[in-house]
C-alpha cells in the first residue's frame, strides 16, 4: 500500500528537493503551504506561495495552503513578546518548531491522510530519536531541540543525509526556478525592518541608562528589550579604545550593562540554569556528561548536567562560554545525537 507523506512547502529549494525525493522513492506526496502571518507588504508570504504553486505544479502533486495566523499569534508570537517584556531574548524559531510545524500543522497533515509529515530541515531521524544533518554548515538540529516527546516518531528528513550543494544541484538538474533562491534569514513576522522600530509598536519604548560592570553611565538606551547578550550593533556609543558589547542586563533598574572588547571577562559564564526542559526521547540520567550549544551557530561545548530539580537544570561546562543569554535555547547533544532543550535562564 503506497503511504503519503505531506510536505511543509516554503516555497524554497530544500523543502522543494524534499518532496521530488519522496515522490521519486515511490510515496504519495501532497505539498502543504502554511500562513503564519497576515500579509503588511514585509513578509513575503505571497511570493513564497507563488514558489510553491510553480514547484507542485512542475512536481504534479496536490497543494494546499492552511492558515495557522491565529495559532501563531497564540502559541509563538504572544511568548515571544512575553519575553521581551521580561527583557529576555526569545527564540520564535524554536517556538514555531515546537508548536506549529511539529504540533499544529502535523494534525493538518493527518486530517489529509498523511501517513507520514517531511520538511526541509537538514537533520536525520531514526526509531523516533533526532541527529544532526550530515552537512554541518547547515544542520538545523538546534532549531528542533525543544519539540515535545514523541513528535518526531512519524516526521522524514529526505535532505539531512545530504549537503546543501547537492540539493540545488537536483533542484537545477530538474529545472526548478527556485535553485538558487536565497535561505530565508532572520524572523520571518519582520522581515527586513528593524528590529527595534518592529518590537516597539508591541512594546513601546522604556529609556534607561548604560552602565558599565563597576556602575558608571556610559550612555542612554531605549529600552532593554530591545538589546540582547552579546549584542555590539546598535548600541551608539562611540569613542576611543575597543567596541562596547552588551554584557548583562538589570532589569530591577533598566539597566543596560555594557563593557568594551568581545572578549571581556563579564561575557563569559561557566554555568546556567535552564527551564522548560523538553526531551526527544527520553531524560537522561543525572548527573550527565554530554555536550550543549547555547546559539545556533557554535561549536559543541562540553557539559555536564549537574542537577534537575523543580524542572530547573544546572549545567556547567568544562570552559566558561561566552554571551550566555537569558531566554534563547540550550540544546543538548550525545555526539551527533539531538537529547532535548531548556530556556536559559
Amino acid at each position: 500500500m503506497v503511504k503519503t507523506v505531506v510536505v511543509g512547502m516554503s516555497g524554497g529549494v530544500d523543502s522543494s528537493v524534499t518532496a521530488y525525493l519522496l515522490k521519486k522513492q515511490g510515496y504519495r506526496v501532497i505539498g502543504l503551504f502554511m500562513k503564519n502571518w497576515e500579509e503588511d507588504g514585509t513578509c513575503p508570504a505571497s511570493v513564497d506561495y507563488d514558489d510553491v504553486v510553480h514547484i507542485c505544479t512542475k512536481l504534479d502533486i496536490p497543494y494546499y495552503t492552511v492558515n495557522f495566523i491565529r495559532e501563531y499569534q497564540e502559541l509563538v508570537f504572544s511568548e515571544f513578546l512575553s519575553d521581551l517584556k521580561k527583557g529576555i531574548t526569545p527564540n520564535p524559531d524554536i517556538l514555531c518548531n515546537r508548536e506549529i510545524k511539529f504540533n499544529v500543522f502535523w494534525e493538518k497533515a493527518k486530517e489529509l491522510g498523511a501517513d507520514y509529515l517531511a520538511t526541509g530541515h537538514y537533520c536525520r531521524t531514526k526509531d523516533g530519536k533526532l541527529f544532526k544533518g550530515l552537512d554541518p554548515n547547515k544542520d538545523q538540529s538546534y532549531f528542533l531541540g525543544a519539540v515535545k516527546k514523541g513528535a518526531l516518531e512519524n516526521v522524514l528528513f529526505p535532505i539531512g543525509e545530504m549537503e546543501k550543494s547537492e540539493v540545488r544541484a537536483i533542484a537545477k538538474e530538474l529545472g526548478l526556478s527556485v535553485h538558487n533562491k536565497k535561505d530565508s534569514t532572520g524572523i520571518c513576522f519582520i522581515g527586513k525592518r528593524d528590529f527595534k522600530s518592529f518590537t516597539s509598536t508591541y512594546l513601546g519604548y522604556s529609556p534607561g541608562n548604560f552602565e558599565n560592570t563597576q556602575g558608571e553611565m556610559i550612555g542612554k538606551h531605549d529600552g532593554a528589550a530591545f538589546y540582547t547578550i552579546g549584542q555590539r550593533k546598535g548600541l551608539g556609543i562611540g569613542g576611543p579604545g575597543d567596541a562596547w558589547f552588551v554584557v548583562d542586563k538589570d532589569l530591577k533598574r533598566n539597566v543596560v550593562l555594557i563593557e568594551q572588547g568581545k572578549d571581556h571577562p563579564a561575557l563569559y559564564k561557566k554555568e546556567l540554569y535552564a527551564i522548560d526542559l523538553s526531551w526527544i526521547t527520553e531524560a537522561p540520567p543525572i548527573p550527565y556528561s554530554c555536550t550543549a550549544k547555547v546559539r545556533y551557530r557554535q561549536e559543541d561545548q562540553p557539559c555536564t548536567i549537574e542537577s534537575i530539580r523543580d524542572g530547573k537544570a544546572h549545567v556547567v561546562f568544562n570552559a566558561p562560554g561566552r554571551a550566555i543569554t537569558p531566554g534563547q535555547a540550550i540544546v543538548f547533544y550525545n555526539q551527533d545525537e539531538c537529547l532535548g532543550s531548556g530556556k536559559i535562564l
